[in-house]
């Protein structure tokens, strides 16, 4: 594909044309925050297109890792899968992603799941790379930073496991088929870091997500 003929406004760097495509989506509600672009949606994939991803991160995970180490070895204590792009069920969910919000897929890193077992975590962070982090270059150097996250529950733990965006104090429960996205820059294009948030720790259950990042230039 010729990447010249992509409107590079498709990567979210245009945060008002993401934001348009999303208040057209039904059921999209917007989080009022003047600090953070957050989005969701019940329902946004089906129980079955759920369970399918459910089992293709049970067969393909490995432990979670961070950009930057911190030295804090529980920081992130999740497995992670790489989902394979030309699976079926990976394709139909790429593509209502695409649909929702706009972004090409482009742009997009390849789709991820992550488990979360019993007292697993991910502490609070950001999903940017750090413009002054030690693999800020490795990580960025030729696709960008990242613009927007789009994340998908797969299930509902029985206790447990919510998403808290500290900075403006809301707190989002695991849903089946819920969608959660955010914009990681502010207005002037800079990495915004009230878009903090906590993956909490799982109480009882396993916890199941989908994630999917874009970048500010074509990814690869």
């Amino acid at each position: 594909m010729d990447t010249s003929l992509i409107d590079p406004a498709l990567s979210g760097l245009d945060e008002a044309a993401v934001i348009a495509q999303l208040a057209a989506h039904p059921g999209i509600q917007r989080v009022p925050s003047p600090k953070v672009s957050l989005f969701m949606k019940r329902g946004f994939l089906d129980a079955e297109t759920c369970a399918a991803l459910v089992a293709l991160i049970d067969a393909n995970r490995r432990p979670s890792t961070i950009a930057d180490a911190n030295g804090d070895a529980a920081f992130r204590t999740s497995e992670t899968c790489d989902l394979d792009a030309a699976d079926p069920v990976v394709q139909q969910v790429e593509a209502a992603i695409g649909a929702a919000t706009g972004l090409h897929p482009m742009f997009g890193e390849p789709l991820q799941g992550q488990r979360y077992a019993p007292g697993q975590e991910f502490k609070a962070h950001t999903d940017y790379f750090e413009p002054n982090g030690v693999d800020f270059h490795r990580f960025c150097a030729v696709a960008g930073n990242r613009t927007w996250t789009v994340m998908i529950y797969l299930n509902e733990p029985e206790a447990g496991g919510a998403t808290r965006f500290k900075t403006i104090e809301k707190t989002i429960q695991p849903q089946t088929g819920k969608l959660v996205a955010w914009n990681n820059r502010r207005a002037d294009g800079s990495p915004n870091p009230a878009t903090i948030h906590h993956g909490m720790k799982v109480r009882a259950g396993t916890k199941y997500i989908i994630t999917k990042w874009f970048r500010e230039k074509p990814w690869g």
